[in-house]
């Protein structure tokens, strides 16, 4: 037997939609996940109920705030620390908050890919004949 299994790509607003019906439907959160850009992180939040894997992706520009789920699923705490620390993405409400003291590390936001600078490709000049 196969387990059901999708991954949808969502805005955020839905997402916090989506993640307060899944609870109240009896769904356990299974894990969140961050993978970071330039420019912008992604997260994977995955919910489970017997055979039953469901993930909902959002797309999190670096300079934008998003909500907690913690106040319904208060697992989720664990892994929005973990988000806010090590990928600096900006969670606002988690309760509880480890205001970045959840890992020993010693530089801020380690996996947090900055928006480089536009790169100019200059061509060499043949030389002449």
């Amino acid at each position: 037997m196969r387990e059901a299994y999708t991954l949808e790509t969502v805005d955020i607003p839905t997402l916090y939609k989506i993640m307060l019906e899944k609870q109240r439907a009896g769904y356990r959160l299974a894990q969140i996940c961050a993978t970071a850009f330039e420019g912008y992180n992604e997260l994977i939040y995955s919910v489970a109920m017997d055979y039953k894997f469901e993930n909902y992706k959002v797309i999190v520009p670096i300079e934008e705030e998003i909500n907690t789920i913690s106040d319904f699923f208060p697992s989720a705490m664990l892994y929005e620390n973990e988000m806010k620390e090590l990928f600096d993405v900006q969670i606002k409400s988690i309760n509880p908050d480890f205001n970045n003291k959840l890992y020993r590390i010693a530089k801020k936001a380690p996996f947090k890919k900055e928006v480089k600078d536009a790169v100019k490709i200059v061509k060499k000049e043949e030389e002449a004949k």
